[in-house]
């Protein structure tokens, strides 16, 4: 899931206005992928209206896992479930070659829809917090995992295109940011073929739809979730000077932790440090003995992310230790475990990968900023990067019209996680199924001599 929209507009702006898009599904390479694609596009739609109606939310996606499995199983892959909790992989070995690793993430949202679609979900779920709430896709991945169907067809019918071992992964609980951690930690690179290459695609609500965008390097950001207790020595509010107010604490710390990324951490560097909620008080009079601030942290290298870390316990200590609390009563600062690591597309394969669809989307793709949104698909990189390569690429999903009216300043777009975020599932899942089975199949040539 990712953290925020994708801010790919500024840089899809410009793809949208070519005459390209209007011609998006014409055939391309010639081999007849496109057409196939379309061929499939009924059951696909079908498939996903009906994931779209029925999410689960992070580590209790079992009917979802259960369906798709089912189909695999169908078209050929051996199939194990339950990995990772609730996670399913597909293996199809096909011949000496390398092995590829497709993903797709599953979990939805405890978000009540409003988009007014005929078959929007009704489904209602308890998270973590125990509190019941409606389930929504408001993330987009049931167009990921509709994708992710479509290209196990689509390799699973060419098996005499490609020789090697395709690994198709289907992941829990990404709105969390902990299933990639959990299939890593259920033995994923000793139980089952170790991949040489990992792929998978977000849709973007910040894209018109069938357009694709791609960075080098870093893609997305270390993403943490820190906590700050602050002791006070609380007492009356008309006798301030027998206390030692929390508040006015946690308030000096809020102030220089704005300096922790302007003074801190070089310019040409990215960081983000948001305290998001600041608790403290019941009531008009009282001086609390506690506040509580919680605080995100974005970065891409975990140098930075150390520095920024290290730099919220001092700043947070420091701020105590000058309004005069003792050593026993200075804040305590948690980062919660797991985090989000950052995502990197390794460059060369990442031009790699493009080259090859260039023709193919001819006009439709782009490279673009990295944003500070978090995913949990790098772990897959990060669990072995020197043997490995990896990409995670966008697909926008703006419907078209909408996307124009945007640029007029006629509508404000939704973002992923809205109640009202509602792909063109279509174009975004015949997009997406070309691009990862084209991306296979060159990955895997019959020949042995691609990669």
């Amino acid at each position: 899931m990712l953290k925020q929209m994708l801010c790919l507009g500024a840089a899809m702006t410009v793809l949208a206005a070519t005459p390209a898009h209007a011609d998006a599904h014409r055939e391309a390479g010639g081999d007849g992928l496109r057409a196939a694609v379309m061929e499939d596009m009924p059951g696909l739609i079908e498939l996903y209206q009906d994931l779209h109606a029925n999410p689960e939310l992070s580590f209790q996606e079992f009917e979802t896992a259960a369906k798709l499995a089912t189909r695999m199983r169908a078209l050929g892959f051996e199939v194990t479930e339950g990995v990772g909790k609730t996670g399913v992989v597909a293996v199809m070995r096909n011949g000496d070659g390398p092995t590829v690793m497709l993903r797709a993430d599953m979990d939805g949202l405890p978000v009540i829809e409003q988009t007014g679609l005929p078959y929007a979900s009704k489904r209602t779920a308890v998270p973590a917090t125990g509190v019941e709430t409606g389930v929504m896709h408001a993330c987009g991945h049931d167009t990921h995992m509709a994708a992710w169907i479509g290209a196990a067809q689509l390799l699973a019918e060419r098996k005499d295109e490609w020789s090697g071992t395709l690994v198709m992964i289907l992941q829990p609980a990404e709105e969390i940011g902990e299933g990639a951690l959990a299939m890593l930690q259920d033995g994923l690179y000793e139980r089952f073929p170790k991949p040489d290459y990992v792929l998978a695609f977000h849709d973007a609500a910040g894209a018109p739809a069938g357009f694709i965008g791609y960075s080098k390097g870093y893609a997305l950001a270390n993403v943490d979730s820190v906590d700050v207790v602050i002791p006070g020595i609380g007492g009356h509010g008309a006798y301030p000077h027998t206390t030692k107010d929390p508040v006015v604490i946690g308030s000096s710390i809020v102030m220089r932790l704005q300096t922790l990324v302007s003074r801190e951490i070089d310019p040409l560097d990215s960081a983000v440090v948001t305290v998001g909620s600041f608790q403290a008080g019941s009531k008009h009079n009282i001086i609390s003995d506690e506040a509580r601030l919680q605080i995100t942290v974005r970065s891409y290298s975990d140098e930075t992310r150390a520095h920024l870390l290290e730099g919220i316990a001092r700043i947070a200590r420091g701020e105590a230790i000058a309004a005069g609390m003792p050593e026993d009563k200075l804040p305590v600062v948690t980062v919660q475990d797991p985090y989000t690591p950052s995502t990197y597309n390794t460059p060369e394969f990442t031009e790699q990968v493009m080259a090859g669809l260039q023709d193919r989307f001819a006009g439709r793709i782009r490279e673009v900023p990295s944003v500070m949104g978090g995913e949990d698909f790098g772990q897959f990189y990060r669990a072995d990067p020197e043997n490995l390569e990896s990409l995670i690429f966008w697909v926008g999903g703006v419907p078209m019209a909408e996307w124009e009216a945007s640029q007029r300043g006629e509508v404000e777009l939704p973002s992923l996680h809205s109640p009202f975020w509602a792909p063109d599932a279509p174009v975004v899942i015949a997009t997406a199924t070309e691009a990862l089975a084209a991306a296979t199949l060159d990955l895997m040539p019959k020949d042995g001599a691609g990669g």
